[in-house]
């Protein structure tokens, strides 16, 4: 096994999510589920909503993300994300809430314009990728 490291950063238009070491990024991109490790091909991808892990020396750090980058250049990698949650941070009571209200709005996408559809349909997404790994945590 490489002893080989990547240099990760995670970014949110809040702040830097992540900004160390690690062994491998599992992460949800457009065409599927990828896993990087040390040495990878360059690569440019999009990634969709879920969930994301990092492990690093033997641990296991998941977070949920929506829509954004990857780049893979040499051992490091770049992610430009919507959200990048710990599971720790997560409030899936809030989460089901906003669930429940873009469920909501989305029933009314008749009359919604363009715009107020695509925010129902981000907030959906985003909280479904919420609640989706405060879940999977919970039956660990």
């Amino acid at each position: 096994m490489s002893t080989s490291k990547i240099n990760l950063q995670i970014i949110t238009p809040e702040k830097i999510a992540y900004k160390d070491k690690a062994d491998q990024i599992t992460l949800p991109t457009e065409d599927g589920e990828i896993t990087v490790m040390a040495n990878h091909i360059p690569l440019i991808s999009t990634m969709k909503h879920g969930e994301l892990i990092i492990k690093n020396d033997g641990k296991e750090i998941p977070m949920a993300v929506c829509n954004g980058f990857i780049e893979v250049r040499g051992n490091c990698i770049i992610i430009m994300t919507d959200i990048a949650e710990r599971v720790e941070e997560i409030d899936e009571q809030k989460a089901e809430e906003a669930k429940k209200k873009a469920k909501d709005l989305l029933k009314e996408k008749d009359r919604m314009s363009d715009v107020a559809f695509a925010d129902a349909t981000a907030l959906l997404e985003k909280s479904l990728a919420r609640i989706r790994v405060a879940r999977k945590r919970e039956r660990r």
